[in-house]
């Protein structure tokens, strides 16, 4: 049988593999290398630098939770309540990196602190998704904004303790459903036009 194809997603899916075995400090190109059956050599033709390979990880990474947010924003459902649905679709993804696997997750925040221009990039297409759902309310006159991208931030920041990992610690507490709740209803208590029948 030949074998099989080096692709740049054999390369990425290897190196998760091996961050999770050996934790970011120890991982090297040789060990994907090795655990794929090529030479480092052909993994540097794919990823120039090992920094190349680390950026890509982390990106496949972070784009996991980005789709499933692409998703909620094509939905078919009341800005507000869309609204919502976003924030808790990141909120629970978040949660489940953090709780199913704490191992890759304390790897992958040690790689998003290296990794500053993927993790800007991750926010800002956070946000746009964010904007998006947020101008389809101003179309609709569900939301009173006048500063569509200046509100998107707002509200990021604004529930940054339910997605930033560095509160991840807690996100399993009992109180975190209720507090997340909170958060999101001043949110969006905040943005509403006035009108009857919209909360």
């Amino acid at each position: 049988m030949a074998p099989e194809t080096l692709t740049p997603e054999r390369i990425l899916a290897a190196t998760e593999d091996v961050l999770r075995r050996h934790g970011p400090a120890k991982a090297t190109v040789v060990d994907v290398a090795r655990a794929l059956g090529v030479s480092h050599g052909s993994v540097y033709r794919h990823f120039r630098t090992k920094a190349a390979l680390r950026g890509a990880v982390t990106k496949r990474w972070l784009d996991r939770t980005t789709a499933r947010l692409a998703e909620v924003v094509a939905a078919d459902e009341p800005p507000a309540v869309k609204l919502r649905h976003w924030l808790s679709t990141l909120f629970e993804a978040k949660r489940h990196k953090a709780g199913d696997d704490p191992e890759l997750f304390a790897t992958y925040s040690v790689l998003t602190g290296e990794q500053n221009d993927v993790v800007d990039a991750h926010i800002a297409e956070l946000t746009s998704q964010l904007t998006a759902i947020l101008q389809q309310g101003v179309a609709c006159g569900e939301f009173d904004i006048s500063d569509l991208p200046a509100t998107a931030r707002a509200v990021f920041e604004a529930t940054a303790h339910f997605h930033d990992p560095v509160y991840a610690p807690e996100w399993s507490r009992p109180d975190a459903g209720p507090a997340f709740d909170a958060v999101v209803s001043l949110v969006v208590r905040g943005i509403v036009a006035c009108r009857p029948g919209v909360s």
